[in-house]
């Protein structure tokens, strides 16, 4: 994953395991080393970043040993390796570098600092038609303990509508829009929004990029073969409401603001691949009186999550009566040079 969506997916994926702390153990039980696992390897990424951390018991509260760095990180103890096979017999190995982020948010684990471990390599472009394994191994320097995992990757697939090629788009259909897609190989779980660019001039010279995000909702596929029809669909007019309730600033940046213009948006496919989902599905909030849940792990000799993820984007320009209504939305937005 990419360094700009590391620190978010992150916190997707130890929500699990910061939720679950317990402050009481069994301090006379026998130590055990557990080693923690978390990565998702997705072709839209040239950067991939492995979490690694132990778990640890102590004399005092858990959480005390838990703001330690040393308490629940390996450093360079350990040696993490990605491995790329391909059914047409192709192997890479990929030594991962010990790193460390800076922008860790604040939790029940040390922050902001946070050992990562990571490696460069892209994808090959033929994985339409061949299909690659990727495997991760975690040796202890110390103990020789190996910890092994491994996952396909989510295939490209065909986006029906907005059909390709589409010049403009409009929000302004009282009647519900479809969006309809192809599944993909390998791909489980569909994450569905549309993001809405635009550019705010601040004191009539400044002028950055911003967008806001419209979640939509999300859609399983039958299977994880591929090439099933799915859709869903949105009420257009709600576009409205949702740039009314996000693009005000609620402090002092929103009167420095001297307009606003349209651009585009991205209709945004972010697929899970099988692993990811089950993972989600067992830390989604449960409506049923047993609320406990079930530990869910794909790893080998230790715990946590290694999946695949893929996100696909179609961009279309926003047309000039989805502007005129902003315009009368009394949210700064202004006639964009060259619209007709």
């Amino acid at each position: 994953m990419s360094g700009i969506t590391f620190r978010k997916s992150v916190t997707l994926l130890l929500l699990m395991l910061f939720a679950g702390c317990e402050t009481d153990f069994d301090t006379t039980a026998p130590w055990k080393d557990i080693t923690v696992v978390y990565g998702l390897i997705s072709q839209n990424d040239t950067t991939h970043y492995i979490k690694v951390n132990k778990a640890f018991l102590g004399e005092d509260n858990a959480l005390t040993y838990a703001v330690i760095a040393d308490s629940s990180s390996y450093g360079s103890d350990i040696e993490v390796t990605l491995t790329e096979k391909g059914d047409n017999g192709s192997i890479r190995t990929f030594i991962c570098d010990t790193t460390t982020i800076y922008n860790k948010e604040a939790g029940v684990f040390y922050y902001p600092e946070q050992v990562v471990y990571k490696t460069d390599f892209i994808v090959p472009a033929n994985l339409g038609t061949q299909n690659y394994i990727y495997s991760i191994e975690v040796r202890n320097k110390k103990t020789g303990k190996i910890i092994t995992a491994q996952t396909p990757l989510v295939k490209d697939f065909a986006i029906e509508s907005p059909r390709p090629g589409q010049q403009l788009i409009d929000f302004i259909s009282e009647n519900n829009q479809k969006i309809k897609w192809i599944s993909a190989k390998d791909g489980k779980r569909y994450n569905v929004a549309i993001r809405f660019w635009f550019e705010e001039v601040f004191n009539l010279y400044d002028t950055t990029s911003r967008y806001i995000d419209w979640d939509l909702s999300s859609l399983k596929s039958g299977s994880l073969s591929g090439g099933e029809s799915l859709e869903i669909l949105y009420p257009p007019l709600s576009f409205y409401t949702i740039c009314h309730s996000l693009i005000p600033y609620t402090d002092n940046r929103e009167n420095e603001v001297t307009s606003r213009l349209v651009d585009k948006v991205d209709f945004r496919f972010m697929v899970a691949g099988d692993e990811l989902n089950t993972y989600m599905e067992v830390n989604e909030p449960s409506g049923g009186i047993v609320q406990e849940k079930p530990d869910y792990t794909n790893i080998t000799n230790g715990i946590g999550l290694f999946s695949c993820r893929f996100t696909k984007v179609a961009s279309i320009p926003v047309g000039t009566r989805t502007e005129e209504k902003l315009i009368a939305e009394d949210i700064k937005f202004v006639n964009k040079i060259g619209n007709k």
